[in-house]
């Protein structure tokens, strides 16, 4: 299996109403260092619809500012379509929304 076949593995399995960082992504995927691989990945996501890739933010609970689908505000409106509630400075908390499988 490629990286970037575990990459999407990974992603798959995000629940529906959460998220994950791409730190935790690359951490789950087998290697802690694979960060910036994934968000490369994200960006060349095969099947957007299968793989959702809006459901993985920086580390701070930001949505991507170069998200691939239409840009940040495509991602932050698909999240928000999943019930999660983004606070006044625009980051997500991960407390409440967080994934870490």
């Amino acid at each position: 299996m490629s990286v970037f076949e575990k990459i999407y593995e990974v992603v798959k399995t995000i629940p529906k109403g959460k998220v994950t960082t791409y730190g935790q992504v690359a951490l789950l995927a087998g290697n802690p260092r694979w960060s910036r691989v994934v968000g490369y990945a994200l960006h060349k996501n095969p099947q957007p619809g299968i793989i959702p890739c809006h459901r993985v933010v920086t580390r701070n609970g930001e949505v991507a500012k170069s998200f691939a689908f239409g840009g940040e505000n495509v991602q932050r409106e698909l999240l928000e379509k999943e019930g999660i509630v983004f606070e006044n400075d625009g980051t997500i908390d991960l407390k409440k929304y967080g994934w870490f499988g």
